[in-house]
């Protein structure tokens, strides 16, 4: 035969005997070590250099909450803005905060209740459902940064040939695969840098703060709550599944590939490495891009890994009736609600 189906069928199979094999040599402990430090080298180091001080650029008042723009910078010579919803309730004491993670769309706007243009969106909400906006509702302060590759942070390269460009993900991706590099150690270091700055507001309790991330979003949230253990729970919605059943069986972003992964371990180890801090795992049955069945063996074997460390009761899972979209309908309160602990 020509097509080459089954012997890429058949090099996904050796590689996950390959992994149970490195499974079986290692103890718990080492292997989450191990692996810790893979995915620190295989998303790549980000250099920082001299960094510009954080500057707030805008201070709105919202319905229940204020809302600032901040400038921040995690690598020399490029800055990023970040929105903090800071509810109206907010007294002396320290709220607890969330990083809020967007997916692909227009960017931080899209999750903090505005339009690409930053006027308000009057309208129902589309599948990010305006998500930061409900948690700052619920009363903890929100940091909504802008994730590089979207809306304004866009290629002028890419802008130019076509102002309706939904992303500049490949080429950012590609450029950086080729330095040694990745797009999601990029966003990485700038997410956690946000995280940096949200813990020096005196507003925020340092000690109880959480992410969520939707879609892309929630292999970022994963990602950095693996890498900084400052983020003491973690939502992931639109994202939880079996590589072979996603990344791999769908066309998805190639902002989604990190080369190298799959030959340490599935898609479900990697989050497994979150255990056993708590962890709420949301998605809709019928999302086509991170499928029912991928799901539910992610699913399985996280929760086997929470079993196994005694904290079977910190993992949580909502698969709701719906698509490719936050529902949060159990996830906002149970986010708010660890983080109050």
């Amino acid at each position: 035969m020509f097509q080459a189906d089954a012997w890429m069928e058949q090099q996904y199979r050796k590689n996950m005997e390959k992994v149970a094999q490195q499974t079986r040599e290692q103890s718990k402990e080492q292997r989450r070590r191990d692996l810790t430090d893979v995915m620190r080298k295989l998303i790549g180091e980000i250099e920082t250099g001299e960094l510009p001080a954080p500057v707030i650029t805008e201070r709105v008042s919202c319905p229940g909450y204020t809302r600032e723009r901040v400038i921040l910078s995690a690598a020399e010579g490029l800055e990023f803005g970040a929105y903090i919803l800071i509810p109206d309730n907010c007294s002396e004491k320290a709220l607890p905060a969330v990083l809020a993670i967007h997916g692909h769309g227009y960017g931080s706007r899209e999750i903090a209740g505005m339009l690409p243009d930053g006027t308000a969106d009057e309208s129902p909400p589309g599948i990010h459902q305006h998500f930061a906006v409900q948690l700052v509702r619920r009363g903890v302060i929100v940091i909504a940064p802008d994730v590089v590759g979207f809306g304004e942070r866009r290629l002028r390269s890419d802008t130019e040939k076509n102002p309706e460009a939904a992303s500049s993900c490949y080429r950012m991706a590609v450029q950086l695969m080729m330095l040694g590099k990745t797009l999601t150690g990029l966003r990485i270091a700038e997410l956690r840098k946000a995280v940096d700055y949200i813990v020096s507001r005196p507003e925020v309790d340092s000690a109880k703060i959480g992410v969520m991330g939707f879609s892309g979003g929630g292999l970022l949230a994963y990602t950095a709550a693996v890498l900084d253990e400052r983020l003491k729970a973690i939502v992931l919605t639109g994202y939880t599944n079996t590589y072979k059943d996603s990344i791999l069986a769908v066309q998805h972003c190639l902002c989604n590939y990190t080369p190298g992964m799959l030959t340490y371990a599935e898609l479900p180890e990697w989050i497994g490495l979150l255990c056993p801090r708590p962890l709420f795992l949301e998605s809709g049955l019928h999302d086509f891009i991170f499928p029912e069945a991928g799901f539910r063996k992610a699913e399985a074997e996280i929760q086997h890994i929470y079993n196994q460390a005694g904290a079977s009761e910190r993992l949580t899972v909502d698969l709701f009736p719906g698509g490719h979209e936050i529902s949060g309908r159990k996830s906002y309160d149970w986010l708010c609600q660890q983080l109050r602990k």
